[in-house]
């Protein structure tokens, strides 16, 4: 019985140097993106004295970022993107799982499959087609997401959707519903847990995405936040102040997201495990 809070007190004590050993990088992004340029190779660990201490280093970066049109850009790809991985990928996991053939076994292992191919193996081909079809643009750019994002979410609705008993479907039909009207008004309002962890987890990988948009967006009014600080961290390297400022601008939609989206994770995760 003493052991066990000497145990936890070094838990505790791992836990904690663990989370400043990740933390340590953006305290230093952080502090240096307010000073200015004396200031950070004075100093670059030390918080930022008054001398050095600015704040036109956000005002710059967002006015150079463009940061708005990018974050628009984002908006645009990741929302659109996420919302038809949802609709395709339910469907598609509910017929899989109610469709009881080899075709249906084969199309599920070739879903699971397609997650072990890595995206290198594939962005050429995919980039010379879409190119040929006149798709390199962010409408494009939200199919391909599609096609990238569809193997993990058919694999999570399908492990849920095998928990739900087929006799609400039936009941359904009875009373004179089409296997339409049986998805969305039965079946999709059931998924909400594990949408809603489908969507937060497709919505960080694509806003965070940067070698997708790379290949595929050519023209600087579409570039996404992160294909634009890419660039705007390229132009102004040598001005740490901006660069630094410019990294924090680009964090703050994303961590907001995160930190407001991280229990719904948990508990799509849970419900789905459980139900």
């Amino acid at each position: 019985m003493k052991q066990r809070p000497v145990k936890n007190l070094g838990w505790i004590l791992l836990g904690s140097l663990l989370a400043m050993l990740f933390l340590a990088p953006f305290y230093i992004v952080f502090i240096n993106s307010f000073k200015t340029p004396k200031g950070i190779f004075m100093n670059a660990m030390g918080l930022p004295s008054r001398p050095y201490f600015t704040f036109n280093n956000y005002v710059e970066a967002f006015i150079e970022l463009d940061f708005v049109r990018s974050f628009l850009n984002s908006l645009f790809i990741t929302v659109f993107s996420t919302a038809i991985i949802v609709v395709f990928t339910s469907m598609a996991a509910w017929m899989l799982v109610r469709t009881k053939t080899k075709w249906s076994t084969f199309l599920f292992f070739l879903f699971a499959a397609a997650m072990l191919i890595p995206f290198q193996s594939v962005m050429l081909p995919l980039v010379n087609i879409m190119g040929k079809l006149g798709l390199l643009n962010p409408v494009g750019l939200v199919f391909m997401y599609l096609g990238f994002g569809s193997s993990l979410s058919v694999m999570l609705y399908h492990g849920f959707i095998k928990n739900i008993p087929a006799e609400l479907e039936e009941a359904a039909i009875i009373d004179g519903c089409n296997r339409l009207q049986v998805f969305w008004y039965i079946i999709f309002p059931l998924l909400k847990p594990i949408t809603v962890t489908v969507w937060i987890l497709n919505t960080m990988w694509i806003w965070n995405d940067f070698l997708l948009p790379q290949l595929v967006i050519n023209k600087p009014g579409w570039h996404t936040i992160p294909l634009k600080m890419f660039y705007f961290f390229g132009q102004y390297s040598k001005k740490w102040n901006l660069a630094l400022a410019g990294l924090v601008i680009a964090m703050v939609p994303i961590i907001i997201f995160y930190f407001i989206a991280q229990k719904h994770i948990v508990k799509g995760v849970t419900q789905g495990s459980i139900k």
